[in-house]
């Protein structure tokens, strides 16, 4: 039976796709905007858009497992679809902020949140997935190291434990292969706690300069990254990161757990992402 990937531009999204792909398990790609999507040879590829109700029904035909992302807009209307096509199982891409401190009234956590109530109320097997800071999140620093600017941050000091987008799939992949995990919530993180600092740091190390960095007040914050962020998000955000200077975050080991390697290093994603840190001809 086929699985249906939710999200498919995503960076976790894809990678799963890809994966499943690779395994050589019937798989069908969706997204709100299909032609836009860059999927491998041979795969299925359908209009999705929990906006749309209407498309539902043909992007699950024959479904029989789902990766999904979590989204509260058409989120119930998606699960009650899925399990009248027969879905018999399904794998959330939630957030470890529903479990945090403070998540009732954390505007991400209660986001997260409405989509776990929707589908442990839906009739689907499901297994959740709640990830932790994405290594990738590192990326919003690469424009400056780029141009050898300093990176300017709030609490510079807080401490995350950046999990790499790679682990997520594979845990999610074997949630898809693997009944024992079915109705499980897996929080993900990866193998050691990073201050900001520290992971300016490791990409410092490996570009062999130093990077300076430019604390941010409060203030300064919300005045520079609300120019593109919500400011709900934003006001979570700093709310998490204020909590976290010089408090080691706490380390799953449900990566290693479900995959029976060691979760990759903030390290070995720098690694394979120097490239986007590294300036043009550097």
């Amino acid at each position: 039976m086929t699985i249906l990937v939710t999200g498919a531009r995503g960076n976790v999204g894809r990678r799963v796709l890809a994966r499943l792909h690779a395994a050589g398990r019937p798989v069908r790609a969706s997204s709100r905007t299909p032609g836009e999507l860059d999927a491998p040879a041979g795969v299925d590829v359908v209009p999705l858009d929990l906006n749309r109700p209407e498309t539902f029904d043909a992007a699950l035909d024959g479904v029989d497992q789902a990766f999904l992302y979590a989204e509260p807009d058409g989120a119930k209307e998606l699960f009650a679809a899925a399990a009248r096509a027969g879905v018999r199982h399904a794998v959330l891409l939630s957030s470890s902020t529903v479990g945090g401190p403070g998540a009732a009234t954390d505007p991400l956590g209660q986001f997260h949140a409405a989509v776990e109530e929707s589908l442990a109320a839906s009739a689907l097997s499901a297994t959740v997935l709640r990830p932790g800071a994405f290594a990738g999140n590192a990326y919003g620093w690469s424009a400056a190291i780029r141009g050898g600017q300093p990176v300017r941050l709030p609490y510079a000091r807080a401490h995350t434990v950046p999990v790499h987008e790679d682990d997520i799939a594979d845990v999610a992949v074997a949630a898809l292969g693997d009944p024992a995990v079915a109705g499980r919530i897996l929080t993900l993180s990866g193998p050691e706690s990073l201050s900001f600092t520290e992971q300016i740091g490791v990409l410092a190390d490996l570009l062999g300069r130093e990077i300076p960095v430019h604390e941010l007040t409060r203030e300064e914050a919300v005045e520079e990254m609300g120019r593109f962020m919500p400011p709900l998000v934003l006001a979570s955000l700093l709310g998490h990161w204020a909590a976290a200077v010089d408090r080691p975050a706490r380390i799953e080991d449900t990566v290693e757990r479900i995959t029976g390697r060691p979760a990759r290093t903030f390290r070995q994603w720098a690694e394979e992402h120097l490239g986007a840190f590294t300036p043009a001809g550097g």
